[in-house]
């Protein structure tokens, strides 16, 4: 039963690690209604918010649902005290929509590269013949458009699915005749005929990453990847990007 609750997906997780801290709170509150002055509600909300914290935490839910557990409940309470305006909520919403929409399916949230990344990536680029790069989840663009105007010898390929980043990236790129934005699924997505291949995705689909590169890619090809290493293949490059190691480009060759 543990091991098919652990295989849930990340959502279904989530909604159940919610019910469990309201669980856990009711209990609570009916048996502190058995003392003289029972529990107070910010009582009854932090324990929803451990209670959810807690069992997110034993579903081996990603580290990142625990903060997020213990500061759901009690962020609601705070912004119905701050008696907000109702369309700014559903500004909010459509904007996270926007943003984040398949991050839970994917379980891919938005990554930006830095500058740091740029530059070990345009050391490596050849500047004497043509090439063709593809960025898989190229977010709002920081990686490739710098790029791009460094190399005009290069064609510079982004495929994104998230509405509100790929329209960024679009609006940034106008005028840049070496580089095209797609809105789709890096998987579903061909990979052939690319010299190199940019991912910076999380360690959920590296799995999956490495099995389509290696079919898809053709010899001589490099798969570049930004903090999450392959699962089953060595690196022929390890390139950290800063002294603290938060930051490290993988380099495959194929």
């Amino acid at each position: 039963m543990t091991l098919s609750l652990h295989a849930l997906p990340p959502i279904a997780k989530a909604l159940l690690a919610q019910l469990g801290g309201w669980l856990l709170a009711y209990v609570s509150a009916r048996l502190g209604a058995l003392g003289e002055s029972g529990l107070s509600p910010a009582w009854i909300i932090t324990i929803q918010a451990a209670g959810a914290a807690g069992i997110a935490w034993l579903l081996a839910s990603d580290r990142w649902w625990i903060p997020i557990h213990l500061a759901f409940m009690p962020a609601i309470i705070a912004a119905q005290r701050l008696a907000i305006a109702p369309y700014w909520y559903l500004i909010a919403f459509v904007a996270l929509w926007l943003i984040f929409r398949n991050t839970i399916r994917t379980r891919v949230p938005l990554y930006l590269s830095n500058a740091q990344a740029v530059e070990a990536i345009a050391e490596q680029l050849p500047t004497d013949r043509p090439f063709r790069f593809l960025d898989l989840g190229s977010g709002t663009g920081a990686l490739l458009l710098p790029l791009a105007r460094r190399f005009p010898n290069g064609i510079f390929v982004g495929i994104e699915s998230a509405p509100l980043p790929l329209w960024w990236a679009r609006w940034q790129a106008q005028g840049q005749p070496n580089l095209v934005y797609r809105s789709g699924d890096i998987f579903a997505e061909s990979w052939q005929g690319y010299d190199f291949v940019y991912a910076f995705l999380s360690p959920a689909p590296m799995g999956r990453v490495a099995r389509k590169a290696r079919k898809e890619l053709t010899p001589g090809a490099v798969l570049i990847s930004n903090s999450f290493p392959l699962p089953d293949r060595e690196p022929g490059r390890v390139q950290p990007l800063d002294e603290a190691g938060r930051r490290t480009l993988y380099w495959y060759p194929f």
